[in-house]
């Protein structure tokens, strides 16, 4: 199991717009992977979970990603984050 943490800089949060590549980008992968913010933890593949955490700018999430091919489900993962939020 692999993750990492991340405080989320665009403006709008983790809105729509970047959820829906989030999860698209998530469903690429055979590992399992969860976004948690605070106590609350959802698939990273289920675009309404995602927007259900309500995650705002300055918000820390933790992405964990446990499965086959997590090296790299959790390498492309971070670069997202860097590159889109």
């Amino acid at each position: 199991m692999k993750s990492f943490n991340y405080v989320i800089n665009d403006e709008l949060g983790l809105h729509a717009r970047p959820a829906g590549m989030l999860a698209k980008e998530a469903k690429k992968f055979q590992s399992k992977i969860t976004i948690t913010k605070e106590s609350k933890t959802v698939s990273a593949t289920q675009l309404m979970m995602i927007m259900s955490l309500g995650v705002k700018k300055g918000a820390e999430v933790t992405v964990t990603v446990d499965g086959a091919d997590e090296d790299e489900a959790c390498a492309a993962m971070e670069t997202f984050f860097k590159e889109n939020l």
